[in-house]
């Protein structure tokens, strides 16, 4: 990537980041934390890594992405909105009854939502499902799919990952959100899943460890992931939950409970100088 292109993914990541923000407030309810640590991620997939069109968001070999921490909806939300799958200002419906954009994704009723997810451990093994079966028909697409590291506290994670290197899915590239924690705390403490790269090799993945707010790491590693052929491949990305936020930034609260007026107004006044920062102003 040069200098330029870098630039523009971190303007896009912090309006991805103002969205998930103001989406959370409207509602009075989400997820701003896990959202906010994995911005950076959802930017570069949907803005340098997949093969997307909004125009065609139902296009046969379009890469797909499965968000399978599904609460972190308002992320993914901001970005398929500034990629252009449908308007900016609808993030401001989040969660309102009638909306298409609900807590956690619905593929039947948001444009580029590739699979309903929300329970823990359910999306990766629709993503491995997803890439045999275009194994099976020569479709050319890739499969990602986004893990937070609590959640590979489920059992089904493992055996998805099992599944993922019998079937030598190399055009599967998994995702692992390392912020450190979960609604109930540190995951150390909860119920430790590390160490996690090791695991992951043990069951046979080829692996990746990145800085997940570091987008010239990001290319290197997905670069590695689609040159990888006869298993599937692992990114563990060390990220801040509530990224760019402070008083978000390291705190467990923030998993899943919206700013007050005087809290978003905080947040927005730091998001919004960090854009402004980037984009010279």
């Amino acid at each position: 990537m040069t200098p330029n292109e870098i630039h523009q993914l971190k303007v896009t990541a912090c309006k991805v980041r103002i969205g998930a923000i103001e989406g959370v407030h409207a509602a009075k309810a989400g997820h701003p934390g896990g959202s906010l640590s994995a911005a950076d991620l959802f930017t570069y997939l949907y803005f340098k890594e997949m093969n997307v069109d909004p125009a065609d968001p139902q296009k046969a070999t379009r890469d797909r992405f499965v968000l399978s921490k599904g609460h972190c909806a308002p992320g993914l939300y901001a970005a398929l909105a500034h990629r252009g799958f449908f308007p900016v200002e609808d993030l401001l419906t989040l969660r309102k009854i009638g909306s298409y954009l609900q807590g956690h994704p619905n593929m039947n009723m948001t444009p580029g939502v590739d699979m309903s997810t929300g329970s823990l451990g359910q999306g990766i093994s629709a993503a491995c499902g997803m890439a045999l079966a275009a194994k099976h028909q020569g479709n050319p697409c890739r499969v990602y799919t986004l893990l937070g590291d609590g959640e590979i506290q489920e059992g089904q994670v493992w055996e998805a990952m099992m599944f993922a290197a019998h079937y030598k899915l190399d055009n599967l590239c998994i995702v692992i959100d390392n912020n450190g924690l979960q609604i109930d705390g540190n995951i150390a403490d909860v119920m430790s899943p590390y160490p996690i790269p090791e695991k992951l090799a043990a069951f046979g993945f080829e692996v990746a460890e990145i800085d997940g707010h570091s987008f010239e790491e990001m290319e290197a590693a997905f670069a590695k992931a689609r040159a990888t052929k006869g298993k599937p491949f692992a990114i563990v990305m060390k990220t801040t939950k509530g990224k760019g936020v402070s008083y978000m930034e390291n705190n467990a609260g923030w998993h899943g409970k919206a700013p007050n007026d005087a809290e978003y107004e905080i947040a927005m006044t730091e998001l919004k100088a960090q854009l402004a920062e980037l984009e010279g102003k």
